[in-house]
């Protein structure tokens, strides 16, 4: 292990993960687990992607965006599992410094472009159902775009914020993170320089990108409510609801671990507890968005049934 000296200040070159060895009993369960989780989103949403891009019908906003969604996770995943797996197998959880850095860099910046994301969905659905005379020319391709770009250059923003205040510190008394993967909360913990500039801009900047998309997603679905229980029509609400409800699933199991992960005063931070978190919404939520737009979409399903259909007449099965 290197050590690196500046006035009297030493920092470390390499971090160890403590995530797999506070782990005593079960690591091969675990990595088994983690392995079929990461299998089944990188399947899953690449089917879903797959799917999108080769069916005509579904070459609209709302899987424009889906598409968009699918790619992340597929991102967010592999991220943090393929190291999680590596940890547990080979039991030296070690990462460099660098390493650490670019982890948490993809990571955040994964974080805050879904949160963008996801308020982009939720907009597409406001125009779908309480405006839908004006649908087409509000959410063109060229606005779709633009949302997407916005929803990632903000996300890329936010990490390179955080990474460079984050890798400014000094890490002098320890270099064990605990944790299964470089997060903010868990280096601040371990720091030795003085981590209140970097406590606010995370509640300050979290408010921006996380509480201000959070809060738009809501007024946006307090408008569609209003208008599906405005509408005496029954067929188009029954879809409507279905859609909105796969959506409000996800952006509930989102916001719900991220707002609880960073924005709150880094007092209350308990890095026992935020490790379950952090596996939360690093690896379930990403695993269980395919599965929860796919059920319950009749369009994806029967976009599905077709590219299954005409893979096995392709194979003369």
């Amino acid at each position: 292990m290197t050590l690196l000296s500046s006035e009297n200040q030493t920092s470390f070159t390499e971090f160890i993960l403590l995530g797999s060895i506070n782990i005593k009993q079960g690591k091969t369960f675990l990595f088994v687990f983690f392995l079929i989780l990461y299998t089944i989103c990188f399947l899953g949403n690449s089917f879903i992607i797959t799917v999108v891009l080769l069916n005509q019908t579904l070459h609209t906003p709302m899987y424009f965006f889906l598409g968009n969604l699918s790619f992340l996770d597929i991102c967010y995943i592999s991220v943090t599992v393929p190291k999680m797996l590596s940890d547990l197998w080979t039991e030296s959880p070690s990462i460099s410094f660098l390493g650490c850095a670019a982890q948490m860099y993809f990571f955040v910046t994964l974080v805050g472009t879904e949160g963008f994301l996801l308020a982009s969905m939720a907009l597409d659905r406001y125009f779908a159902i309480c405006r839908p005379l004006a649908y087409t020319s509000l959410m063109n391709k060229w606005i779709c775009l633009q949302l997407a770009g916005i929803s990632w250059t903000c996300g890329f923003l936010n990490a390179s914020l955080h990474t460079a205040l984050t890798f400014h510190l000094f890490f002098c008394h320890s270099n064990r993170i605990n944790h299964f993967f470089c997060d903010i909360p868990p280096l601040l913990s371990i720091s030795c320089s003085d981590t209140s500039v970097n406590e606010v801009a995370l509640l300050t900047v979290g408010v921006f990108v996380g509480l201000s998309p959070f809060f738009f997603t809501l007024v946006s679905y307090a408008f569609i409510l209003h208008a599906i229980l405005s509408n005496q029509q029954k067929g188009p609400s029954h879809k409507a609801i279905s859609t909105c409800v796969s959506h409000l699933t996800v952006v509930i199991l989102f916001y719900g671990a991220s707002i609880f992960t960073y924005v709150r005063p880094t007092s209350s931070y308990s890095l026992e507890r935020d490790q379950l978190v952090g596996v939360l919404y690093s690896v379930l939520t990403p695993t269980l968005n395919p599965l929860i737009y796919s059920l319950r979409n009749k369009e994806v399903k029967l976009g599905m049934k077709k590219l299954i259909g005409a893979g096995l007449f392709s194979c003369g099965i």
